[in-house]
């Protein structure tokens, strides 16, 4: 099994909004490494440092956040996987052309599920409603 996590996910697990609890009870009896791209990261520390900004967060959260993040990264339950951004983008590309016009599908949820998929990945978390209808049509399973 190959878990890979969208940004919803990280946000939820790292940061604090209405899916934080449900995030940290599947990490709590899920011990599997999750699997993340360059993307999530660049994508999770804008967020929390946007959410700090907007002042949703308080004040040196958005780096207490990323390093518990960076931490887990360290200790071996993320692993960051280097992918071929071309490769990403025409996985992406294809996905769009598949899903998009049906799906109403936006770009950096395509980029994170076609990474998934070029990383190998068999589950995917999200708690994107519509990223999971993307996901599951790409042949990933939803764990949450």
């Amino acid at each position: 099994m190959v878990i890979c996590a969208d940004t919803s996910f990280l946000i939820s697990f790292y940061g604090n909004d209405v899916n934080t609890p449900p995030a940290i009870a599947w990490s709590a009896v899920n011990s599997e490494v999750i699997y993340i791209s360059s993307l999530n990261r660049f994508e999770l520390i804008n967020a929390l440092r946007f959410a700090e900004c907007r002042k949703s967060i308080a004040p040196g959260n958005a780096g207490l956040f990323s390093s518990q993040f960076e931490t887990d990264i360290l200790g071996g339950r993320l692993i960051e996987k280097v992918c071929n951004l071309a490769d990403v983008l025409a996985e992406a590309t294809r996905l769009s052309a598949a899903h998009t016009l049906s799906g109403g599908h936006r770009g950096f949820d395509i980029l994170h599920v076609a990474a998934a998929r070029i990383i190998g990945a068999t589950h995917f978390l999200t708690f994107d409603v519509n990223q999971k209808r993307l996901a599951k049509a790409a042949g990933l399973k939803l764990p949450i």
